[in-house]
């Protein structure tokens, strides 16, 4: 039944960790803008071609650009007909008008205005719109007739200077058609070609290393746009959408099948990978939001915040493949792909190497100045290699890195707010934990002061001997730090605390000299809950003994009861067994050093002769059993330890006593 429970549970887990991934996967490519474009090329007029030997892989027309159309069509306007039709009332109009100011005319000006007005009528007076030139071409109708002029043979209102004859008495002969102008100009329009070329499917375009042109920059546009109409015809914004979450989730397989192989503890715990999810999800929603608003600033986004809190929380691999990740996933929805991967993927790993010692806060200020630099040199050697010219540098690329190195910075709030968040515990909190000017360990220190120097001890050597056979150094160090912190309630019954030769135990029974040892495993824990120490932590408090028995008081309980008949539960620690190698490192050194620091006779024979005895007695227990120690890592622990026990308790010279 248990087996069917456990496998369960563990069926759920993997079922979770899925739906997770799929989730996350989907949400990230429902956010993204969906464009409706096809091919695109990445090139600069003036640049190196980098890409391979391109060639049309269809027929397709080259366009005009807007300025030329722009000119053909000028061109058509001033070269269309302009059709008039003749006003034969025009002259008696105008002479009406005239007569009708006579009489506040003069007889003299009124016998000129007369004359200037004849001149006029006889060569006509034309209606203009636009101002033609003189040598515009136009067609007089008269009826179904019409005739050829030019715009120079007829009077029109730019000839005539600013007076009565023009501003109040003359009215045009003849009248613009604007009908059959329109008519005229827009078949003239029609008939305009808007493509300068065709490109035959299989021309070259341009080559490998070869300088684009502005005309090759022209061909490689048309084909741009020939891309994205042909792309258009076949669009289908759920079968893009399915390709994304299809590509999403094959990033997400591989990141799932590396951490399996790794046997990474992210897998082990749905708060840790939730935590990943949610920091990918939230990356990705600041990238959708920039390239729904400023595809151009796409880099603005920190997204290296996303390798530095994988590497604080998880450790070094784990940011890389996580990190990788994000940048495939991205780089399918983000304009521009190839650039978008060398910049994040570069200054990404450049964060993870910076970030590897995060032991104070002005390292957040280097770790900045790291990826500033890393996204300036990568653009500033783009440039060169490709314009081979600094004064293609733009400034406003260098403000973009500015702005998100200062971004960046917003990573150590957010582990503190994460960790809060998650439970998970991250090295900063160990750092600050491993201070002794902590709470917890000034009162071990101020009641229990003999075990707080063999706690100091312990730590010490657990340093040493993880960061040889591989592990968390820090967790281990922090572990053996508060492993006996148990111990401050009743720091009299344990030896390392006696200043005297009282032993409170010779007033007691063994059992409850063996419960009030036993207990301060467990007084150790609502200590550590009262704290607020971390899970990782409280681990070596509840397993820094195992399931082992108290040595003295249960010997001396069975050479009272040698058939054994008494409640051995009450002489045995409530464990569990160390499940970690740092917990297991805790147990052999807590043991070794508190029987060492007992010998009375420190020479090399029996210091090695009780390393060997107490390890031994831990394997054949079964302690190590659940723990990750291999037969190697365990030989290489007992050499150190007996190095180390020789070094700290080594014999002596015994100084003479001198007299006066």
């Amino acid at each position: 039944m248990s087996n069917f429970l456990s496998g369960t549970v563990k069926r759920l887990g993997l079922m979770y960790r899925v739906l997770l991934m799929l989730l996350t996967a989907a949400l990230i490519v429902v956010i993204f803008p969906h464009t409706r474009h096809g091919e695109h090329y990445d090139y600069k007029v003036g640049a190196v071609w980098r890409g391979s030997d391109l060639k049309a892989p269809y027929d397709f027309a080259v366009m005009k650009s807007d300025n030329e159309v722009k000119l053909e069509q000028e061109a058509e306007r001033h070269q269309a007909l302009l059709y008039y039709q003749a006003d034969s009332t025009a002259r008696a109009t105008a002479l009406a008008r005239l007569e009708s100011l006579a009489p506040r005319l003069g007889g003299t000006l009124l016998r000129s205005l007369r004359r200037q007005l004849d001149s006029v009528y006889r060569r006509g007076y034309l209606e203009t719109e636009g101002h033609p030139s003189a040598d515009h071409k136009l067609v007089i109708l008269n009826g179904n007739i019409g005739s050829e002029h030019s715009v120079g043979e007829f009077v029109t209102i730019d000839h005539l200077e600013p007076g009565l004859l023009r501003d109040s008495v003359l009215v045009p002969s003849l009248l613009l058609d604007r009908h059959r102008t329109a008519l005229e100009l827009e078949s003239r329009l029609s008939q305009l070609s808007y493509s300068s070329q065709l490109v035959m499917a299989g021309d070259h375009i341009v080559s490998k290393g070869e300088e684009v042109t502005s005309e090759k920059a022209q061909v490689i546009a048309a084909l741009e746009a020939e891309n994205d109409r042909r792309f258009s015809d076949r669009y289908s914004v759920w079968g893009q959408m399915l390709g994304q979450l299809l590509l999403a989730v094959i990033a997400f397989v591989a990141l799932y099948m590396f951490l399996l192989n790794t046997r990474h503890p992210i897998l082990e715990d749905n708060r840790k990978i939730t935590f990943v999810m949610v920091v990918l999800l939230l990356m990705s929603a600041l990238e959708a939001l920039m390239v729904w608003t400023a595809p151009e600033w796409v880099l603005l986004v920190p997204l290296c915040i996303v390798p530095i809190l994988m590497r604080v929380f998880f450790g070094m691999r784990a940011a890389l493949y996580i990190h990788l990740t994000t940048v495939i996933i991205l780089a399918n929805l983000v304009p521009n792909s190839f650039e978008f991967i060398f910049y994040q993927l570069v200054t990404g790993m450049m964060s993870i190497i910076a970030v590897r010692s995060l032991e104070k806060r002005s390292q957040f200020f280097v770790l900045a100045l790291v990826i500033f630099g890393s996204y300036s040199f990568i653009y500033t050697a783009g440039v060169l290699s490709q314009d081979t010219n600094l004064l293609a540098l733009e400034a406003e690329k260098y403000l973009i890195f500015f702005l998100n190195a200062i971004l960046t910075l917003l990573a150590y709030p957010l582990i503190y707010l994460f960790e809060k968040l998650s439970g998970i515990t991250t090295a900063l909190t160990l750092l600050e934990l491993s201070s002794t000017n902590n709470q917890a360990l000034r009162e071990l220190s101020r009641r229990a002061p003999g075990t707080f120097q063999h706690s100091m001890q312990v730590a010490n050597i657990v340093e040493d001997l993880v960061s040889e056979i591989g592990g968390n150094v820090l967790l281990a160090k922090v572990g053996a730090l508060y492993h006996d912190i148990g111990k401050t309630g009743n720091p009299l019954y344990f030896t390392e605390n006696q200043t005297s030769d009282f032993n409170p135990h010779n007033e007691l029974d063994y059992s409850e000299s063996a419960r009030i040892i036993t207990s301060h495993v467990t007084t150790g824990l609502e200590l550590a809950r009262m704290y607020r120490l971390p899970s990782e932590v409280q681990d070596f408090i509840r397993t820094h003994h195992g399931t082992t028995y108290t040595g003295y008081f249960y010997a001396k309980e069975m050479e009272r009861h040698p058939d054994g008949e008494f409640d051995t539960t009450l002489f045995r620690y409530p464990g569990p067994r160390p499940y970690s190698r740092e917990t297991a490192v805790v147990m052999i050194v807590d043991t070794v050093e508190a029987a060492c620091r007992s010998l009375k006779s420190h020479s090399k024979e029996n210091t090695d002769e009780m390393i060997d005895r107490l390890i031994d007695s831990k394997i054949q227990a079964g302690q190590l059993d659940n723990c990750q120690l291999s037969y190697g890592d365990i030989a290489r622990i007992r050499e150190i330890l007996k190095s180390k026990m020789m070094s700290i308790y080594h014999v002596r010279v015994a100084y003479p006593t001198v007299q006066k």
